[in-house]
């Protein structure tokens, strides 16, 4: 990995034991089709590797737009703060995916934090846009990128203008089965890095209709819930849910 000259102001530069070309999610960061000589040019663009402690954030809402990152393990939650100081969550963010891409004009919106010990690939945005005037694909990778943000978005809005509290539970558990999937994970046997408490702030769902909810799937057989790990018994019954009011 080749050393870069500027200096990033919220970690120090190491040398990569790993570079993207031998990372494992390679795939999910990356065009597909480069050259080695596109690739190698990319593996530069990863500023550093900044290991993210449970709790602490990647950046704040307000602050200064500077970089993107890449998730190369743990996860996290992005959050704002309301007029009375409470915490709204906005999103969950897993290996693979991109963090800070609302902040691209010009201040991050909201606070991205670590859920649980992560480590994240920095990538300074001025360096991004450079090399996408050269390198096509990459250019297409990030509108994709955007385009996926958007339809969270949307996705978002939907649920909490739509649908019922069962149909939000079902369509938020369904979702992490399918992100899960693309990482190469099982689809229906996984741990909770949030709680039930930030589950309800991102579903717009009191805490106890959340445990509710809970609950209940379990009773119909559709889940079986031990702490924070999860088994999807019935995958076709989460989506019935989820298509009962449609």
């Amino acid at each position: 990995m080749h050393a870069v000259t500027a200096i990033h102001p919220v970690c120090a530069p190491h040398k990569f034991e790993v570079t993207c070309s031998s990372c494992n999610l390679r795939e999910m960061c990356l065009p597909a089709g480069l050259c080695p000589e596109e690739l190698e040019r990319i593996e530069n663009v990863v500023y550093a590797r900044r290991r993210v402690k449970r709790g602490d954030s990647v950046f704040t809402a307000g602050s200064a737009f500077s970089a993107v990152y890449a998730i190369r393990s743990g996860f996290f939650k992005s959050s704002l703060l309301d007029r009375e100081g409470r915490e709204q969550v906005t999103g969950f963010f897993m290996g693979g995916e991109l963090l800070g891409m609302d902040g691209i004009g010009g201040s991050y919106n909201g606070t991205a934090i670590a859920l649980e010990d992560s480590e994240v690939c920095v990538l300074p945005y001025a360096l991004i846009e450079e090399m996408s005037r050269d390198i096509p694909a990459l250019q297409r990778q990030l509108h994709a990128v955007l385009a996926r943000e958007i339809v969270r978005d949307h996705g978002v809005m939907m649920l909490l203008g739509s649908m019922r509290a069962e149909e939000r539970l079902a369509a938020f558990l369904s979702n992490l089965s399918k992100r899960f999937v693309r990482r190469g994970y099982s689809q229906s046997d996984f741990h909770l890095r949030m709680t039930r408490e930030e589950i309800g702030s991102y579903l717009g769902l009191k805490l106890e209709t959340v445990s509710r909810l809970f609950s209940q799937f379990q009773k119909d057989g559709l889940i079986a819930v031990e702490q924070k790990h999860v088994r999807i018994l019935d995958i076709a019954g989460l989506e019935k849910v989820l298509g009962a009011a449609r």
